[in-house]
């Protein structure tokens, strides 16, 4: 049913959380899991301050994801993107033939907009696939 699993990550509480469900379904289906971080393209405030998130940060918390995961057997891909993170993971989820998004209710990706239009809200109204969101 759910052949290939997308679980994006950030930093957040509510990814870490997700990971049981996600750990949990993919155990469940036998999906393929691939573990993506979106770094958006840093803004020239971030770049004159330094405040973006560096690369290693996000290697980082994929490699973590991708430890935790083979400690329960479940072998999982890491990608690692640039760009507007809703938009980027919809095009992951339909580059890599995604069955199934699983992502946190809230992550660290607010817009300028704030929660009424979250990279969660956007990743519902975008996504190729089914978005199974854990609260």
């Amino acid at each position: 049913m759910f052949k290939t699993v997308l679980f994006p990550i950030d930093q957040s509480r509510e990814a870490r959380e997700a990971a049981e469900v996600v750990a949990n379904i993919v155990q469940k289906y036998n999906s393929r899991l691939v573990l993506l971080s979106v770094v958006e393209e840093p803004s020239p405030e971030e770049l004159s301050t330094g405040s973006m998130v560096s690369p290693e940060v996000v290697a980082k918390l994929l490699e973590n994801a991708q430890t935790l995961f083979s400690q329960q057997d479940i072998p999982a891909e890491i990608l690692e993107k640039q760009g507007k993170p809703a938009f980027t993971i919809c095009d992951v989820a339909d580059e890599i033939g995604a069955d199934l998004i699983i992502m946190g209710c809230r992550g660290l990706g607010l817009t300028e907009e704030g929660a009424t239009d979250s990279v969660t809200t956007r990743v519902i109204n975008l996504s190729p696939c089914p978005v199974l969101i854990v609260p």
